[in-house]
């Protein structure tokens, strides 16, 4: 018997939420937590990212990422550098110092599930979600700052096209002209 040192009321408390497993797919994220974390054994520390699903059957639901960042296993620094460069390149942000500069920044991520099993320690582990990749949202890299000189030595035509000329399919649309 314990002493919990208060009067607890469960009727006071929001229930839980549970964590079940969303099947395979990409989805719509934004990171919206993050913290550097010590690992289990002290010997490194990992950058801990939330990520909330922003929207379809699965909007709300939250999804985790732990990148070693400080490891003895060179190999995990590696995958955790690759994982955050897609990261950045996904939302446009080349250079990060701080983990609140990928908050709130849209980008796809490949979710794929764990199967429930044992793990490379013998543990049996229930089924899970685990984000395989990161890329762009809408398939393209988040728009990032240009130079005023680069912009300038860009020639820009409003008419890129006689009115006569129905649009072609790969023509952006700002570019189009319309038939009067």
């Amino acid at each position: 018997m314990a002493y919990i040192g208060m009067q607890f009321d469960a009727n006071q408390v929001e229930p839980s939420t549970s964590f079940d497993v969303i099947p395979a797919g990409k989805y719509h994220v934004q990171i919206v937590n993050s913290q550097m974390r010590d690992t289990k054994t002290g010997t490194g520390r990992y950058l801990w990212l939330e990520l909330s699903i922003m929207d379809g059957p699965h909007a709300n639901k939250r999804l985790f990422e732990r990148l070693n960042l400080e490891n003895q296993n060179e190999k995990a620094v590696e995958i955790a550098q690759r994982k955050l460069g897609d990261i950045c390149r996904a939302i446009g942000q080349m250079s990060l110092s701080d983990s609140e500069q990928l908050h709130n920044r849209s980008l796809l991520a490949t979710v794929k599930v764990r199967l429930e099993g044992v793990d490379n320690s013998g543990v049996t582990r229930p089924a899970s979600n685990e984000i395989g990749g990161y890329e762009p949202l809408g398939g393209r890299p988040a728009m990032q700052a240009v130079a005023p000189a680069a912009v300038a030595a860009q020639p820009v035509s409003v008419a890129a096209q006689p009115p006569s000329e129905a649009p072609k399919a790969s023509t952006p649309p700002w570019r189009r002209t319309t038939a009067a």
